[in-house]
């Protein structure tokens, strides 16, 4: 291992996010996650990354999403974070837990009350017949909780990806591009140059 490397890769990418949140125009906690049906068939969408813990990388979704039931079904994902100003990207891999009901509570209490009732209106990934369904459903449930918090809905939650492996990528003239890959073994992080 150089000096140049973290000995904790979550440490890491936290000092990267920092800097990305100074210069990325928007979004910088905007990551790719790919998920995959029961027999492999993958598929791909951006989410909000909402924390980084000392075990994980936290996103929330309608667990009736499209995400949402390809996790229950393979709760395995792959993460990537591309920060464009910075010329720098994260790969994650590793299984998936949700998280538990309290930290998805103390989340969704934290919401824009505006978003909150989105979260009871919306019928993710299902067919929409127009705008004005949804606009209905909006109104239905802004009528219901006018007063008071607006409670969580079950089927809305959050997934941590447990990292198995992080590579970290910054770009370097002539396409020597660094690289450096962590896995976990045995609770223990190793990490190897990679070529670019």
């Amino acid at each position: 291992m150089t000096a140049s490397h973290s000995l904790d890769p979550l440490d890491q990418f936290k000092r990267w996010l920092a800097e990305a949140e100074h210069t990325e125009p928007n979004d910088p906690n905007a990551m790719a996650l790919a998920t995959a049906t029961a027999d492999g068939a993958p598929s791909v969408r951006m989410v909000l990354l909402k924390e980084v813990t000392e075990d994980g990388f936290v996103f929330y979704t309608n667990l009736g999403s499209r995400k949402g039931m390809e996790l229950s079904a393979n709760p395995r994902a792959a993460l990537c974070v591309h920060w464009k100003t910075l010329r720098r990207q994260v790969r994650v891999e590793g299984a998936v837990q949700p998280v538990d009901d309290a930290e998805a509570d103390a989340y969704f209490g934290s919401r824009a009350r505006v978003s909150q009732i989105g979260a009871w209106a919306s019928k993710q990934s299902q067919p929409l017949i127009g705008r004005f369904e949804l606009e209905g459903r909006v109104a239905k449930f802004a009528a219901r909780y006018a007063v008071g918090a607006v409670p969580r809905p079950e089927f809305w939650s959050g997934f941590k990806v447990w990292p198995e492996a992080i590579e970290f990528w910054e770009d370097r003239p002539f396409r020597l591009h660094m690289r450096h890959l962590y896995e976990q073994r045995d609770g223990e992080w190793t990490v190897t140059d990679l070529y670019p």
